[in-house]
């Protein structure tokens, strides 16, 4: 009996977390190899697949324009996207992380548009950027600028998705926040003592001491950009004539308009090893600006 109930102890921590894992099993690793397999077939929604090889990769490479195009574009909206974004968010964290009247509400505002759907959040901003009756026209009216159609112009049409898109800088705002409160408030004393300003002190000590945060917003920022569908589909489709016409859009026309999954399985594997290159990329060279705090060996100990 008791090596009955020792036997149950033993295993009731991991009955626990089974379902987590049969979701895995299921929902991620499931689809992601399923995916893999599916790149090397010519595999329509209905039908029988026909294996191809290497045919998809190759015809990605070499045939098909619209790959080139739509990485270009997503890459240009990462470019500008990510810096802005990060520029944004320390600054909001900075300024939540004061001791002001009423912060705790504007904690609150900044954070919640990131619990908003994409679904909503293109609504809204579709509103606000409709050149007839859109807010942002009107605002500019008053200043005496005569807005663009923002939504259907090649021009501005990828300024607007990167204005829409930064509108959820919460949780990178957030991350940042809880980097801030990290620090403790004896290295700004001594600073102060030390007659060093504002300015010097976010450079050489907030902004070091919060390297390792910022490197991991740098890195989920650029995964999210690459990845960008919703926002683009909703808004804009990709148009007017394809100049938001993102790699995640490219990979989901291929799979649900054309009927490839295979060919959108490999689109969606090469953009994985893009992201995969570029994150260690980014990992390579934290070394030069990534602030590691060394303990000691009596502090280890």
């Amino acid at each position: 009996m008791k090596a009955k109930r020792k036997m149950n102890s033993r295993f009731a921590p991991y009955l626990f977390i089974l379902p987590y894992f049969i979701g895995v099993l299921l929902f991620t690793a499931g689809p992601l190899v399923m995916s893999f397999i599916m790149s090397f077939f010519d595999w329509p929604v209905i039908g029988d697949p026909v294996f191809t090889g290497m045919g998809n990769y190759i015809e990605l490479f070499t045939k098909d324009s619209q790959f080139y195009d739509s990485m270009a574009i997503t890459f240009k909206f990462s470019a500008i996207f990510v810096p802005l974004t990060i520029v944004l968010s320390l600054a909001l964290a900075l300024l939540i992380s004061r001791q002001l009247k009423g912060i705790s509400l504007f904690r609150v505002v900044f954070y919640l548009p990131t619990v908003v759907s994409s679904v909503s959040i293109s609504i809204i901003w579709g509103w606000i950027l409709n050149k007839e009756y859109g807010i942002l026209n009107y605002m500019l009216s008053l200043l005496g600028v005569s807005g663009p159609d923002w939504l259907n112009s090649r021009k501005w049409a990828l300024v607007a998705l990167i204005i829409v898109s930064g509108w959820t800088v919460g949780t990178m705002m957030l991350v940042f926040y809880t980097a801030l409160k990290g620090i403790s408030t004896e290295i700004y004393e001594a600073a102060r003592i030390d007659g060093s300003g504002e300015f010097r002190t976010f450079f050489q000590i907030t902004l070091p001491l919060i390297s390792p945060t910022m490197q991991f917003n740098i890195v989920t920022s650029f995964i999210s950009a690459l990845q960008n569908l919703s926002l683009v589909m909703l808004l804009t489709k990709g148009g007017p004539m394809k100049s938001t016409y993102m790699y995640g859009l490219f990979v989901y026309n291929n799979a649900f308009q054309k009927s490839r999954l295979g060919y959108a399985s490999a689109s969606a594997w090469v953009m994985f090893v893009i992201i995969l290159l570029l994150t260690s990329l980014i990992f390579k060279s934290s070394d030069r600006w990534v602030f590691n705090q060394v303990t000691s060996k009596e502090e280890r100990r």
